[in-house]
């Protein structure tokens, strides 16, 4: 005699009726939970604004902030505080690039390059010319 599978399907319809009830609460919570976290944000900014600290969010790389100093960098003054030989951990020493990514370093020296401000001499090596 064949099996009745009616009693199965239903109650698997049944819980997977309940899941979609649930995932559709749980995604009103991480909504409802995100706005919270962005308004908290935005406060604990405006307090930090007002007594002269950064905020927490920019300080430790949060969600959604820029990292680094507000203030955009001269890399053409970088370059001149540069030894006439140096390599990439030198422009990590002037101040305020110590968290710069490697990237944002490189993109610079390619920049002197093209410009014609610095020449490559070895692997890592470069040479400021003027």
């Amino acid at each position: 005699m064949p099996r009745t599978t009616t009693g199965a399907t239903s109650a698997f319809n049944q819980v997977q009726a309940q899941a979609r009830e649930l995932l559709a609460k749980l995604r009103t919570e991480i909504r409802t939970k995100d706005a919270d976290l962005k308004r908290l944000r935005q406060e604990e900014s405006r307090l930090a604004a007002l007594t002269g600290q950064p905020a927490m969010a920019a300080a430790n790389g949060g969600v959604g902030t820029r990292r680094g100093s507000r203030t955009r960098i001269n890399w053409g003054d970088v370059l001149i505080k540069l030894p006439k030989q140096f390599k990439a951990s030198d422009i990590r020493a002037v101040r305020g690039l110590r968290e710069k990514r490697s990237s944002e370093i490189f993109a610079a020296i390619t920049r002197w390059i093209e410009g014609g401000a610095v020449k490559r001499r070895d692997r890592g090596m470069y040479e400021r010319l003027k």
